[in-house]
C-alpha cells in the first residue's frame, strides 16, 4: 500500500505546464516527484508501483525554454504596438476637446482685435443706410464696445449652463451639444454683411460667448476625471495651452494677407466654425468620462470600457475600486447648487481657495505640463506669483532715461508672462476638479467660471482708468494681489500632487473638521444617482 499512497499524494507537485501534456509524460511526473522528494517511498519495492527510468530534467526544461521564448518574443512588437495605439486614445481625447473648449475662447478673443477699424466702418455704413445720415462717433465706440464686452457677458451664461449641461448631459455630450452656439454664431457673422445689420453682429458674439464659457468650465472638468492619477495635473493644464495656441492662430489669421482685410472680415469672425466641425468630427468616437459613467449613471460596464480606451490596458482593477470608493463615498447625495457652496462648512476651505486663487489669477495682470507632476501644484502656484511679484517690482522701479532700460523692461513683461503661464494660469483650472467630489463639482465650475468672467469684464472695464491714475505704477495693484495669492497657497492650499480624488477629500475633511473623526467611509457598492437635478 506505500507505493500507491505516494504516487496519489506527489500529484500535487507536478508543473502547471505539464499537466497538459499526454498521459504518459503524466505518468513519469508523480513516479519522478516521488523519487526525488520521498526516497522512503520510492525504497520499497513493489509489483503495483515499477520504478521507472528517470528522464533527464534539464533537457526537458531546456527544451521547453527554447519552444517558449520565440513564441513570447514574436508576441512583444504585437503587444507594444497594440498599447501604443490604444494609448492614443487619451491624447486624441485631449486635443479633440481642446480644439472645440478653450481653444475657441482663445481664438474668438483674440480674432476680434484685426477687424476693429472695418467693423465701426460697416456700424457707420449700416446706420447711414438706414436713416440717411451717419453716426456719431462716439456711438459708433458705444457700439463698438458692446460688440466686444458681449463676449465675456455671453461667457458668464454659459458658465451658469455648464453645470446643469455637465449634470444631464455628460462631459463629452455638453461639449458636442455646445457646437450649436458655434454654428449659430459663425452663420450670424458670415451673413451679417449681406443683411446690412450690426445687430447680428452683437447677438453672434454672445452666442460665441455662451459657447466659450461652456467649453472653459466642461473641458477641464472631462479631461481631469478621464486621466490617469499620475497625469491629471498634466492633462488639465492643456486647457491653458490650446487658449494660447488659439490667441496666437488667431492674431495670424487675423493679419491683412489672410482674413484681415476689408473684405474679409465677416469670413474671419466666422471662422470659429472650424474648430467646431473638428471636434463634432472627433469627439463623437472618444470615450465619456469613465467617473461619470460610473459614479453619476452607475454604469460600470460602459465606465469599465471607457476605461480600458483611454488606458490602453486591460487591467484597470485598481482604479475600478478607487471609483467604487468614491461612489460609496457620494452615495445618498444629489448635485450641488453652486449657492449651497457656500453653504456647506465642510466645502468651506475649497470655495475660498477657488475664489482667492480665481481672483488673483484674472486680476494679476495676465499658460508647462511636466514641471506639474514634479513640482506639485502649491509649488508652482507659490513660485509663480512670487517671480510675477519680483518682475514686476523690477519694471515698475525701472523709471529712469537709461538708453538700456527699454529692453530689460520688455525682458520684465516676457518674463512675467511666463511666470504666469508656468504658475497661476497653468495650475488654477485644476483646482475645481481636484478639491471637489463628483457631487459638488459641476457646482464649483460654475461659481469658477462665473468668477473668471465677470473678473474678465471688471479688468477690461477698469484698466484704462487705473492705466491713466497710476502711470508708471500701473503694476503696484497687480503685484499686491499676487503677493495675497502666494501667501494663501502656502498657508492653507494642500498639496494634490498624486493623490485620488478620495484621499484629497478626506484630507480636507479633516482640514475643515480638525476636531472631528476622518470623513466618510465605504458603504457598499451600491448604484446610485449621485448627481441627478
Amino acid at each position: 500500500m506505500a507505493a500507491p499512497l505516494c504516487n496519489t499524494s506527489q500529484r500535487g507537485l507536478l508543473n502547471p505546464a505539464d499537466r497538459g501534456g499526454n498521459r504518459g509524460s503524466e505518468a513519469k511526473g508523480p513516479a519522478e516527484g516521488c523519487s526525488a522528494r520521498r526516497p522512503s517511498c520510492t525504497s520499497s519495492p513493489s509489483a503495483h508501483a515499477p520504478r521507472l527510468p528517470r528522464p533527464t530534467a534539464p533537457k526537458v526544461c531546456e527544451d521547453r525554454t527554447l519552444q517558449r521564448r520565440p513564441l513570447f518574443a514574436s508576441r512583444l512588437p504585437a503587444l507594444r504596438r497594440f498599447r501604443q495605439t490604444q494609448g492614443r486614445i487619451l491624447f486624441l481625447t485631449v486635443c479633440a476637446a481642446g480644439i472645440g473648449g478653450t481653444f475657441q475662447f482663445g481664438y474668438n478673443l483674440s480674432i476680434i482685435n484685426a477687424p476693429t477699424l472695418h467693423v465701426q466702418e460697416f456700424i457707420n455704413e449700416t446706420w447711414l443706410a438706414r436713416t440717411g445720415r451717419p453716426l456719431p462717433d462716439h456711438l459708433v465706440l458705444l457700439v463698438w464696445s458692446l460688440i466686444v464686452s458681449l463676449y465675456p457677458l455671453g461667457g458668464l451664461f454659459g458658465a451658469l449652463l455648464a453645470g446643469p449641461l455637465a449634470i444631464t448631459l455628460g462631459r463629452k455630450k455638453s461639449l458636442l451639444v455646445n457646437n450649436v452656439f458655434v454654428v449659430a454664431s459663425a452663420v450670424l457673422f458670415g451673413f451679417s454683411r449681406e443683411a446690412g445689420s450690426f445687430e447680428m453682429i452683437l447677438l453672434g458674439r454672445l452666442l460665441v460667448g455662451v459657447s466659450a464659457g461652456v467649453s472653459m468650465n466642461v473641458q477641464p472638468m472631462y479631461l481631469g476625471e478621464s486621466a490617469p492619477q499620475e497625469l491629471r495635473g498634466a492633462v488639465a493644464m492643456t486647457s491653458a495651452i490650446f487658449t494660447a495656441l488659439g490667441i496666437m492662430l488667431g492674431q495670424v489669421v487675423g493679419i491683412r494677407e489672410f482674413l484681415g482685410g476689408p473684405q474679409a472680415w465677416p469670413l474671419l469672425l466666422a471662422s470659429c466654425l472650424v474648430p467646431g466641425v473638428l471636434q463634432l468630427s472627433t469627439l463623437p468616437l472618444l470615450p465619456e468620462s469613465p467617473r461619470y459613467l460610473l459614479i453619476d449613471r452607475g454604469d460600470a460596464e460602459a465606465c469599465l470600457a471607457a476605461l480600458r480606451r483611454l488606458r490602453g490596458t486591460q487591467d484597470v482593477a485598481a482604479e475600478m475600486r478607487e471609483m467604487e470608493e468614491e461612489r460609496a463615498a457620494c452615495r445618498g447625495r444629489c448635485a450641488r447648487r453652486p449657492w449651497e457652496l457656500f453653504q456647506d462648512r465642510a466645502l468651506r476651505r475649497q470655495v475660498m481657495s477657488l475664489v482667492v486663487l480665481g481672483s488673483a489669477m484674472e486680476l494679476c495682470g495676465n499658460d508647462s505640463c511636466a514641471a506639474i507632476e514634479r513640482v506639485g501644484r502649491r509649488g508652482l502656484l507659490v513660485g509663480g506669483d512670487c517671480l510675477m511679484t519680483f518682475w514686476g517690482a523690477i519694471f515698475t522701479c525701472l523709471q529712469t532715461s537709461v538708453p538700456w532700460v527699454p529692453y530689460l523692461a520688455m525682458s520684465c513683461i516676457f518674463a512675467f508672462i511666463l511666470s504666469f503661464g508656468i504658475g497661476p494660469a497653468g495650475v488654477t483650472g485644476i483646482l475645481a476638479t481636484e478639491l471637489f467630489d463628483q457631487t459638488a463639482r459641476p457646482a464649483a465650475y460654475v461659481v469658477c467660471g462665473a468668477l473668471m468672467w465677470a473678473m474678465l469684464f471688471l479688468v477690461g472695464l477698469g484698466f484704462p482708468f487705473i492705466m491713466e491714475g497710476l502711470s508708471h505704477f500701473l503694476y503696484v495693484p497687480f503685484l499686491g494681489v499676487c503677493v495675497c495669492g502666494a501667501v494663501y497657497t502656502g498657508l492653507f492650499l494642500p498639496e494634490t500632487k498624486g493623490k485620488t480624488f478620495l484621499e484629497i477629500s478626506e484630507e480636507l475633511h479633516r482640514l475643515n473638521f480638525p476636531r472631528r473623526a476622518p470623513g466618510p467611509a465605504w458603504r457598499g457598492p451600491e448604484v446610485i444617482q449621485s448627481t441627478e437635478l
